[in-house]
């Protein structure tokens, strides 16, 4: 019932929005603000391999880090436990440590990208550099409900919708999911009363599970639109770094698909354990 009911409220904001659209004042609007605005003369055009490489990381860490996530959230009882080198009085869950290793290669493969952007211009494509972008994100947010969606053409220029989600995930949630997740590991240090009472662990944990759904959602939607609205090409431009329509990007997309089904299926005590043992002492 529940799912017949946002379905069917989903069809009517498609007809009331498709409706709205031919009124002369949206009209106006939509010619106005098409969707997006033009980046600078000198923001570069086309998706380096640097950029491909480091959103399949990003990928590959992330499935894994929210797979172990909720599998800390559901263990109740812990059979295998890791200890560090360093100090043998701490002890945590195998996954505990699964998860946080997982979480410093996906914030070192998170800090070269922003250098990386930072240093070609990049960071062009997803940082808001007028105020139009605004009213631009609103036109293309009714283009998509309208299900007349606004034009894609990525290799260029992303709408201002796309720019500003990517924008709130890169400099926003990524932060936010990396303080409240330093504050709830071993790495926050202990001997610090008054921060510690100013920033609570309870305060992390309220955040950083909601900052985890956001970026359950995101893929979800993110997956959604890149098929959509231009497989091959899209596919192409972030796998391939061509802006042309073939299968390449679809094929490179698939293997790495299958890299990370192998991962999770792998994602195991079994294999674990040894790679665990190299850092600290692996027992139960």
């Amino acid at each position: 019932m529940g799912g017949g009911s946002l379905l069917g409220l989903g069809a009517l904001a498609v007809l009331i929005v498709r409706w709205l659209l031919t009124t002369d004042p949206l009209q106006s609007f939509l010619t106005d603000y098409p969707g997006e605005y033009h980046l600078p003369e000198w923001a570069p055009v086309g998706i380096p391999w640097w950029l491909s490489w480091a959103h399949f990381f990003n990928v590959f860490l992330l499935v894994l880090v929210i797979r172990s996530g909720f599998r800390i959230r559901t263990e109740t009882r812990p059979t295998v436990f890791w200890t560090p080198k360093w100090n043998p009085e701490r002890k945590i869950s195998l996954t505990i440590w699964f998860h946080q290793s997982l979480d410093l290669l996906w914030l070192l493969n998170g800090a070269i990208f922003v250098v990386l952007l930072l240093a070609t211009g990049q960071w062009v494509r997803i940082v808001p550099t007028s105020w139009e972008v605004f009213p631009n994100a609103l036109s293309a947010g009714l283009q998509y409900v309208s299900l007349d969606w606004p034009t894609e053409n990525g290799w260029v220029n992303y709408n201002s919708l796309q720019q500003l989600t990517y924008f709130a995930t890169v400099f926003l949630a990524a932060p936010l999911a990396a303080a409240t997740g330093v504050r709830m590991s071993g790495l926050w240090p202990k001997n610090t009363p008054r921060l510690n009472r100013v920033y609570t662990i309870e305060m992390a944990r309220a955040i950083h599970f909601p900052v985890m759904l956001y970026f359950v959602v995101f893929i979800i939607f993110h997956v959604t639109l890149v098929l959509a609205t231009g497989a091959l090409r899209n596919l192409n431009h972030m796998y391939a770094g061509q802006d042309v329509v073939n299968w390449t990007g679809f094929w490179i997309f698939a293997a790495s698909l299958l890299v990370i089904a192998g991962s999770i299926f792998a994602a195991r005590p079994l294999v674990i354990a040894p790679i665990a043992s190299l850092f600290g002492r692996v027992g139960r």
